[in-house]
């Protein structure tokens, strides 16, 4: 047989093979928020360690506990290393500069520390930084288009960091406590880096109608935060310490997860828990049932 009727046979029984399909991406990235072992008072390194080992990615850092160890020596540059050793990104940082808040004052220092955060943010590889309503009382809460005013000054501070402040929704707080409420000051300031970041607790607390939640196109937020409403709790008296890990509540999380991942984008799905009980746990253990509670919830999406 000549070489060009061998390859000619080769080329048709290869056409004539089933294709194998390409692995699926998975429509979600698992990270920890490290308020789930906050309790626990491990330290930034120890936080990042106990994340990895329990099989974690991606984590949600508290910047409070991260200038703890840069006050006691810890580098940026170390960091970076660490990150890069154990395998970690950073999806997200949980702040509460007070950027939204009336006393011109306090809202400009509290400008400036997002603005200082981001620059160090972006040298960790962060692209995130939670925008919070820390700071601001009820009773004297700012308007819908005060808030996305304040909210486009500091999505301008990551026009030149690369590093997006995510507009939290808090079900506890006037004008931010529901998705249609930080949803309008969100596309009010016109600006295209703006995204919310939402939470199973607070979409139940603050009253959101998973009805209408589909009209809000699932690009908008791109972390969901991950906990459980138990048994018996309504939306008035449920608090910040009575979350339990995703799938053993009452929460409708299937039915979120089903609204917003449908995205081209795999969205980061994240604990965050402030269990008294589970602080009382071992830490690693937590993580890593955290992480076995998420994969739980999330089979079959």
């Amino acid at each position: 047989m000549g070489v060009t009727a061998g390859v000619s046979i080769i080329q048709k029984a290869e056409a004539s093979m089933p294709k194998l399909k390409a692995k699926e991406k998975s429509p979600f990235i698992f990270s920890l928020n490290m308020a789930t072992i906050r309790g626990h008072k491990l330290g930034f390194v120890k936080e990042l360690e106990t994340a990895s080992a329990a099989g974690f990615h991606a984590v949600e850092i508290w910047i409070d506990t991260f200038y703890e160890y840069l006050a006691n020596g810890g580098t940026v540059a170390d960091t970076k290393k660490r990150l890069n050793d154990l395998g970690i990104k950073i999806e997200n940082s949980i702040s509460f500069n007070e950027w939204v808040v009336d006393d011109d004052a306090a809202r400009k220092k509290g400008i400036e520390g997002m603005k200082k955060e981001m620059g160090i943010l972006a040298e960790l590889g962060c692209k995130r930084i939670a925008a919070t309503g820390k700071g601001v009382p009820n009773s004297t809460a700012p308007d819908l288009n005060t808030i996305a005013d304040r909210y486009r000054t500091v999505l301008e501070l990551g026009d030149s960091t690369g590093v997006v402040p995510i507009l939290e929704m808090w079900g506890f707080m006037k004008n931010m406590s529901n998705v249609s409420e930080v949803l309008y000051s969100a596309m009010k300031t016109g600006h295209p880096s703006a995204r919310l970041l939402l939470d199973v607790y607070h979409l139940y607390k603050g009253n959101t109608s998973l009805d209408t939640l589909p009209l809000m196109a699932p690009s908008a937020t791109e972390i969901l935060h991950m906990n459980d409403i138990p048994a018996g709790f309504s939306s008035e008296i449920v608090t910040d310490a009575d979350r339990v890990y995703p799938g053993d509540g009452v929460a409708p999380i299937k039915r979120i997860l089903q609204i917003l991942g449908k995205r081209d984008k795999p969205l980061v799905l994240s604990t965050e828990v402030f269990n008294k009980v589970y602080y009382s746990q071992d830490a690693l253990l937590v993580a890593k049932t955290a992480l076995s509670k998420m994969k739980a919830v999330t089979e079959g999406l």
